[in-house]
Formats: C-alpha cells, structure tokens, sequence
C-alpha cells in the first residue's frame, strides 16, 4: 500500500479508502443489500492487513450501524491512532428546523451520536455530507469549527457540492478564522467525470483533497454487463437512478477497461481505480467481499501509460448530474441561500 497527506492536513492516508456504506442491519436504513456485522468484520481486517488505514462511514448509514460496526473492528483489530476515521453528518431535519434547533447545535448532537456510535471520542475527518439550503453556511462553519477545537474532529471534509460552494464557504472560514475543508467527497469516476469542469482545478490549486466516492460506478467498471451481478446490482435503485439512463453512453468505456484488463491480465476493477489513481488522493472504494478490497489495493501498484489513460477517456461525453448533486439546488426558485448579515458582510456583501 501507498500512502499520501490528505490535502492541507497533517493526516497521512492510505491511496484507498474503504467505503463503509456497505456495511450494517439490513433491516434499518435504506439499503437491502449491506452485510452484518459478522462479515463486515472480516472485510475491515482484511482491509487492515492490506494496509488500508482510512475508513470512511457516516451517520446516515443504516440508521448508524455502519459506524457501530467499524468502531468495534477498528477498537479490536488496530491502534486507534493507527487509522483515521472518517464519518458524516446530515442536514437539519425540518423537525428540527420548526423547534429552533440552530445549525452549530445540530452539528454538535451529531457528532456526539456519532462518535456514541464509534465508541471513539474525535473523528480524523468529519463530513458535511450534502448542502443544507436551509441552514446559514456561517452557523455550519461555525459548528463545525467548535467541534475542532473541541477535539471531537481533527478536521473537516464535504461533499456533494459545487465548486463555488467549497470555494465561498472555505472564504468564510478564513476570514472568521474557523477550520477549513480540506477534502472534497464527491461523484467521480471513469464513466461520470463532470467534476474535471472545476472542482477538480479548484482542489488542485487549493490543495484540497479529491476522496471521490462511487469510484467503481456501483460496480459497473468492475465487470462486463451481466457478468457477476450481485445483490446490490439487482436492488440499489438509487445506483440505477444515477447510471442506467447514460448505459449506452458508458457501454464503450466500459468495454475499453475489460479491453485492457486483459491486456495487463489484472480485473477491470484494477484497470478503473489505476486510472482514478492518477486523478485523486483518494478514492472511496465500497467493499462487502474479500476480493473487492483486494482487487482495491493492487491497483495502486498499477501504471497505466500515457496513451491508454487517453485511450480510457476519449470516449467520455458530457454527462447531466445525477444523483444526490441533482438534488443539490433550491427547491424554491423565488428564494436564494441562507446567508447571515454578519456573513454576508465579511464576504462584501454589504457596503
């Protein structure tokens, strides 16, 4: 395994991280096809001893199994100050909203749940996991900046935004001087690349760092169609959602991987994240079987040429966002952002 600094942190990452989305109760959340915590287990060791050190869950997964899940493995198969831990936080519910509950007090009941949930007591990394429209950008990075110096996060992260959201909330944070995002947990990966437009110019001149999840395409770069499908294949509709309606689109990509995947006589999972490798720090990458995580960490030890890295994009096509990104705008035209006086000042908004 290979390791980097995780953008303008002190943090020393693995180039894979495992994405926990897959694991917890199958009977509480929104997924049916995650896996107990017998085999999440065994797939957190196994990443353990592959040397994968960065972990990624939140409290949104099956109603915070997930979390429940990987702190006990992480308590029981490393050194806490072996790993860094990584977990996200939702918006205001308008259940909150109604009875008053601000921004900065929504982030603090948060984190305590999850870290009650890790049995830990500080995060590495905590994510703002998708942009609340309902809620003053300045009381989230104010919340977020008392929890650091709380010690219950050592830093903080986002994800699903756009470029200008990262780029005007890290203004606010330096000018109030709170904590500043240092990575960007977005939708990337071979054959969904609109964050090359300027998030990833953005990230590159800030030093921000890209941990993209959906590195594999829920699967999709993983096998030829048809080929394998598993339990998530049949029942994640939301996957579905984000990809079938581009399958066309993305069939000739597709077919370049499983093309050079034979060439290198590696699986096609190794060929996708050889290429994201070379655009990213690192990619979340989803595992609830032994070989997920392998074929994971062999990629790094893969180098793809100048001309098959072209070879891979040359067929891509503009995509239109998908997912929780073609969820992330006003649900009223007629109203703009949440922006306090006091921010608004700061950032010259008011004379």
């Amino acid at each position: 395994m290979k390791y980097t600094k995780l953008g303008n942190s002190d943090l020393n990452v693995s180039r894979i991280c495992m994405g926990c989305m897959g694991f917890g109760d199958a009977t509480r959340g929104q997924h049916s096809w995650t896996i107990d915590e017998e085999h999440s287990r065994e797939i957190i060791k196994k990443g353990l001893d592959l040397g994968v050190n960065f972990y990624d869950t939140a409290i949104a997964y099956q109603s915070g199994t997930s979390e429940q899940y990987v702190g006990r493995a992480l308590r029981d198969f490393a050194k806490r100050e072996d790993v860094v831990v990584a977990t996200k936080f939702l918006p205001r519910t308008q259940e909150e909203i109604e009875k008053g509950i601000t921004g900065q007090q929504h982030i603090e009941n948060m984190i305590n749940t999850s870290l009650q949930n890790l049995g830990m007591d500080h995060v590495d990394l905590y994510i703002y996991h998708m942009w609340d429209w309902n809620t003053d950008i300045y009381d989230i990075m104010d919340g977020l900046n008392r929890i650091v110096k709380a010690g219950k996060a050592r830093y903080i992260g986002i994800s699903n935004c756009f470029a200008w959201q990262i780029a005007k909330a890290n203004a606010l944070a330096e000018k109030e001087g709170f904590a500043k995002f240092v990575s960007i947990q977005g939708l990337y990966n071979l054959i969904f690349r609109e964050e090359e437009r300027e998030m990833v110019p953005y990230c590159e001149e800030e030093n921000i760092a890209l941990t993209p999840y959906s590195a594999l395409a829920s699967g999709r770069l993983s096998r030829k169609p048809g080929e394998g499908d598993s339990k998530r294949a049949a029942e994640d509709t939301y996957a579905k959602f984000k990809y079938d309606a581009t399958a066309e689109l993305d069939a000739v990509i597709i077919d370049r991987v499983a093309e050079l995947a034979e060439k290198h006589g590696v699986t096609m999972t190794e060929i996708s994240l050889a290429w994201l490798l070379t655009k990213v720090t690192s990619p979340v990458v989803g595992a609830t079987k032994h070989h997920h995580i392998e074929g994971a960490a062999k990629a790094v030890d893969i180098e793809l040429t100048d001309d098959e890295r072209k070879y891979l994009e040359e067929p891509y096509v503009p995509h239109p966002l998908a997912g929780v990104m073609a969820q992330n705008k006003r649900t009223d035209a007629s109203k703009k952002h949440v922006w306090t006086t006091g921010a608004q000042k700061i950032l010259g908004g008011e004379k």
